[in-house]
């Protein structure tokens, strides 16, 4: 089947409490495309060809709550756990038992955390433009990373955010889309993702992201911490809105294999930004 101009089929991985839908291309070692908010699988559309290219079986899995994929109710349902176990279910569907994983915002925050919780099944980690757990929790109590970060305190609200962001048929998104990024986003993607986006219950799934992280004490977070020893590769717009450049480097302790790529003229939505750039250091830095 084809989407646009990708090449992709789709297909569903049902483990049992959720349905997890996902475009797939290619064929060889698998690489697993973790998008973060407020995308959904297709925000790889620039690097799904070029992976494939380079030999590589690509699934990028609209995560739980999003788009296609079910959306259970509840804040509970978007425990980390819940979303690690997610990834695994799915390569488990997929008949593989390693993977190279690639997240993007949350999509890196699931990705950081799979490595952590399942280290035998991550052959390679890359993570765009999303801090370590151990920084993050480090940068808020930074007041400059506080500042940035307001967006994720004014989610634990009930019902008022999703108010605000559906308001003028998602005005507040669509801006994001337009003004947030180097370059813009083309018109037609926009309404992809607002579309996405306007399902029943996507949108405060999307938000229960960030207030299910709240719910988990930072001391439980920092005793979850486990060290990485895989290869890492983290790419990071320098001008991102939201999160300081100070916090893409890891600390050795718990990543002692790491290489940071700073993208200067990029912002957080470093994969659209710069495409070709991103595409060429990850095919780089996944190919054995």
């Amino acid at each position: 089947m084809t989407d646009g101009d990708l090449p992709v089929r789709h297909g569903e991985a049902d483990p049992g409490d959720v349905r997890i839908h996902y475009a797939e291309a290619g064929k060889g070692p698998l690489v697993i495309l973790l998008h973060g908010f407020p995308n959904f699988w297709f925000t790889w559309r620039h690097q799904i060809p070029a992976l494939v290219a380079a030999g590589f079986r690509v699934v990028a899995p609209d995560m739980r709550g999003y788009n296609r994929s079910s959306k259970p109710s509840g804040i509970a349902s978007y425990h980390p756990e819940l979303l690690t176990r997610d990834v695994a279910r799915l390569m488990d569907h997929l008949g593989e038992e390693r993977a190279a994983i690639v997240g993007h915002d949350w999509g890196g925050g699931v990705a950081w955390m799979f490595a952590m919780g399942y280290p035998e099944r991550v052959s390679r980690l890359a993570i765009l433009n999303c801090p370590h757990p151990e920084r993050m929790l480090a940068g808020l109590r930074m007041p400059r990373q506080l500042v940035r970060s307001w967006y994720m305190f004014f989610f634990q609200l009930p019902w008022l955010p999703e108010a605000l962001l559906r308001a003028g048929n998602y005005a507040a998104l669509r801006m994001v889309f337009r003004k947030d990024p180097a370059r813009p986003f083309p018109e037609d993607e926009i309404d992809r993702h607002v579309e996405a986006l306007a399902q029943p219950g996507a949108l405060t799934a999307a938000i229960s992201y960030y207030r299910a992280l709240f719910r988990v004490p930072p001391a439980e977070q920092r005793r979850r911490l486990r060290r990485i020893e895989q290869p890492v590769l983290v790419i990071w717009g320098e001008r991102d809105r939201y999160l300081l450049r100070e916090l893409a480097v890891p600390s050795p302790e718990w990543v002692p294999n790491c290489r940071v790529e700073y993208l200067p003229e990029a912002t957080h939505w470093v994969q659209h930004d710069e495409p070709e750039r991103v595409n060429r250091l990850l095919v780089g830095f996944l190919q054995p």
